[in-house]
């Protein structure tokens, strides 16, 4: 039984994913994450409000010590809801586009990670509060794939990342769109900082695919939708970073995130990125 998430509730938060993360929660696309156009947590799910739970996380000197869950009965699942700081209550009845609570800058996050609405879904009479076993879930639009030459310049920077201007987004707020790999495939996740990613193929169609490769180099073997990297280091303009962070997005400020400690990207920079093997691959998870 996999969940499926309508276009009209996808339309109302400007990027997902399926896999950038390295949480169990994130494995074989078995969660969501969900980036508003503002702090205030919205709902994706229509239901009641079964219960809110706080609970402690990594202490990061960027974000709180302790997250929030929020359980909800759906009807036929229950909806796992992390991130959020609950002003609502066990009783209380939510529509899709209410508000939640405004989100909290989780110490479960990568310093470089927007804040985000997490969705994972339970089947009934299974414990709400834990994550593995999670049910798949599935998203009701098609991603458009953008190719890419892997060169851009700077236009935002933070301490652990750099955006780039490319590739851009063809009609900002009519669809979503990801950067592809060499096949037209949308990937998702980590590259490769993250042990697996994805592909973004609604389940219905999905099937064995075999090698990809992205920017002309293999970077790992998709199987289903499900992508195990390879052994592969990312570098801009010639220097080793941490990977490149992969997305489904409809706002006009997509282009490429570059995960990258202790950097010294400027706005304005020309970037290049290349892809090469490596027997020492970055993995935070």
């Amino acid at each position: 039984m996999a969940v499926t998430l309508s276009a009209d509730v996808l339309r109302r938060y400007r990027r997902f994913s399926l896999y950038n993360s390295p949480y169990p929660a994130h494995d074989h696309g078995c969660a969501i994450d969900l980036y508003p156009e503002t702090n205030e947590g919205i709902s994706p799910v229509a239901g009641e409000v079964v219960a809110t739970r706080t609970v402690r996380c990594p202490d990061r000197s960027y974000a709180t010590d302790h997250d929030h869950l929020i359980v909800l009965d759906c009807g036929d699942a229950l909806a796992r809801v992390l991130h959020v700081d609950p002003a609502v209550e066990a009783g209380d009845v939510v529509a899709v586009g209410d508000s939640l609570g405004e989100m909290v800058r989780s110490g479960f996050f990568g310093q470089w990670v927007d804040n985000h609405v997490h969705l994972g879904f339970r089947e009934r009479g299974q414990n709400p509060y834990r994550a593995s076993g999670s049910l798949p879930v599935d998203v009701a639009v098609d991603v458009e794939p953008l190719a890419w030459d892997g060169t851009g310049e700077v236009v935002a920077v933070g301490e652990t990342y750099a955006v780039l201007d490319a590739p851009t987004h063809p009609a900002p707020g009519e669809s979503f769109v990801g950067i592809a790999a060499d096949d037209g495939a949308v990937l998702d996740g980590g590259l490769t900082h993250y042990g697996g990613g994805g592909v973004l193929t609604p389940r219905a169609t999905q099937g064995p695919r075999g090698p990809l490769s992205f920017l002309g180099t293999p970077v790992g073997v998709a199987d289903g939708r499900d992508v195990a990297w390879d052994d592969v280091e990312l570098l801009a303009n010639g220097e080793r970073i941490v990977g490149l962070s992969l997305f489904a997005a409809q706002d006009a400020a997509f282009g490429a995130k570059l995960v990258a400690f202790d950097h010294e990207f400027a706005v304005g920079d020309a970037v290049e990125l290349t892809i090469r093997p490596t027997d020492d691959p970055v993995r935070l998870g």
